[in-house]
Order: C-alpha cells, then structure tokens, then sequence
C-alpha cells in the first residue's frame, strides 16, 4: 500500500491498526524539522542524536498505547515532544547556570537578591528557586524562558523554532518576567 500521499491521521490510524510502514513514511516525513530543533536547542550532534530517537520513542509509545489526541498536528506534537524532552536534559544537567535576562541584568536583582547571591550556598537557593516558579509559569512562556535562559537562543531563534512572531516570542517573555514578579509578591519570597 502506498502511504506517501496519505495524511499523518490516516498514517497514524494506518500504525495503530497494525500497518509499521505507516510509522515509516510519518517519520521520514518529518524527521528532519524534529531533529533540526533539537539540534538548535541543544548545539550539540550526538546529543540531538540521542534527544531526536527518545523523542521518537516516546511518540511511537504514545500513539501504541492510544493516548495520541492531536489530531492533524503531529508536527507540532512531535516538535512539543522533543522540545520537552530538551528541556529535561537542560534541568538535569545544569544546576548552577547564571539566569540573566535579555538586557543583561541577572534574574535575582528581579527579587531583590542582588547582594544576597555572593555566597555559593545563597545563589544556588535562588538559583532553584527561580527554576521553580519557571516550571509555574504557563507552558508557552516556560518555553520562551527557557529557550532564551537555558538554550541561549536569539528571539529571532525562537520565533523560528516555536513558529510564532519575534513580538509574540517578546511578549511570552515580557508577561513571563510580571508573572515571575507576582509569585514572588504573592508567595511573599525572600531569597536570602
């Protein structure tokens, strides 16, 4: 059966009821666009290897067990999989990053903790703090959070690679910044 001119739905029903050739064709279709933005995310080949086939195995798990729902967007689902996947790996393995904001400026001075972080011991309290309400915010401006933080990508880069507007990416950014003041206002933190 030829499944090239079929849409990833029809590939996807075609999988789940048995036909492997199906996962082929969706896969090749696009594992270029996924492997790309792993690779932007992470700069690195043989880690974007290993993020692009877990994020692949995940997927396949997923659809298999029937908990796939994106119906007619499995390209932004397997680029949501992925990027996940990215973001795990920059929580696991960077305990002590300097979070600055675009202008420079580090995160702290937003808390008022300027002068409190000079210890090793303080900084990395406010430093996972910080990671904490990150993971709060909602998932968009997570993203943009942690694609400009962590993974050091340009505005421009992460319009390119979430697919939407340099203004919308700044805005994400801009209305992550107030929701990160106002936990701090409303959990009345004091990072010392």
């Amino acid at each position: 059966m030829q499944y090239l001119q079929h849409s990833d739905a029809e590939l996807i029903h075609a999988y789940v009821h048995g036909q492997e050739r199906a996962l082929e064709v969706l896969i090749n279709r696009y594992k270029d666009k996924v492997y790309t933005s792993v690779y932007m995310l992470v700069k690195d080949k043989y880690l974007a290897e290993d993020i692009f086939q877990d994020a692949f195995l995940k997927m396949i798990k997923t659809i298999k067990e029937g908990r796939y729902a994106e119906q007619g967007k499995f390209l932004p689902w397997a680029i949501r999989v992925a990027h996940n996947l990215c973001m795990d790996h920059f929580r696991r393995t960077r305990n002590n990053i300097p979070v600055t904001l675009p202008d420079g400026q580090d995160i702290s001075m937003l808390f008022g903790a300027g002068d409190l972080v000079a210890d090793g011991l303080e900084k990395r309290q406010v430093h996972e703090c910080v990671r904490k309400m990150v993971e709060d915010l909602p998932e968009e401006q997570r993203e943009v959070v942690v694609l400009r933080i962590y993974a050091d990508l340009s505005f421009k880069e992460i319009s390119d690679l979430t697919g939407v507007s340099i203004n919308t990416a700044l805005g994400r950014m801009r209305y992550a910044l107030i929701n990160l003041r106002r936990m701090v206002t409303d959990k009345e933190l004091v990072l010392r």
